[in-house]
């Protein structure tokens, strides 16, 4: 029988999560991701909201979510649901239970922008996911070095397999 949450419930279980090596956690450690902000800004150009209206999701947390589906090869409808659904990826967005997820339209139309914008000559989004690339790199080969992917006994590591769980 499932007992009452308890109050620390929640934060054993991202404990649990961080021990069997959460990749995204992996991605929030190494890259600072607020140094794609002023990319963000200037390919979005989004409006002062002087006319009202919903204000858009913070851009660094929509690009995060783009870097989700792109691990993960989502579908904009599937990432919704695992945003909801799995703790994380809500860590990783900064997301708490009780906030805004953004929809699969949401999801859509921050990845055309990105996409129709031009950025030192290219689209916004190659841009951006390349300097994603580099920091990650950049940083595995800073921690790691030259023997990046061996372990301690010199060996490479078992291939993990996808267990179907997305």
């Amino acid at each position: 029988m499932v007992g009452q949450p308890g109050f620390f419930d929640f934060d054993d279980r991202l404990r649990r999560l961080s021990d069997l090596g959460d990749q995204l956690e992996a991605f929030a450690a190494a890259v600072d991701f607020e140094l794609f902000r002023p990319v963000l800004d200037a390919a979005l150009a989004y409006a002062d909201g002087a006319k009202g209206g919903r204000p858009p999701l913070d851009p660094v947390l929509m690009f995060k979510v783009l870097i989700i589906q792109a691990a993960n090869g989502l579908s904009d409808e599937r990432a919704e649901y695992l945003i909801n659904d799995r703790l994380s990826f809500m860590r990783f967005l900064g997301l708490s239970l009780g906030d805004r997820v953004p929809d699969a339209r949401t999801i859509w139309l921050f990845r055309e922008r990105l996409t129709r914008a031009v950025i030192e000559g290219r689209p916004a989004i190659e841009l951006l996911f390349g300097r994603f690339d580099e920091a990650l790199r950049g940083r595995l080969h800073r921690d790691v070095g030259p023997d990046r992917g061996r372990n301690a006994g010199g060996r490479t590591p078992p291939a993990q397999h996808d267990r179907g769980e997305s």
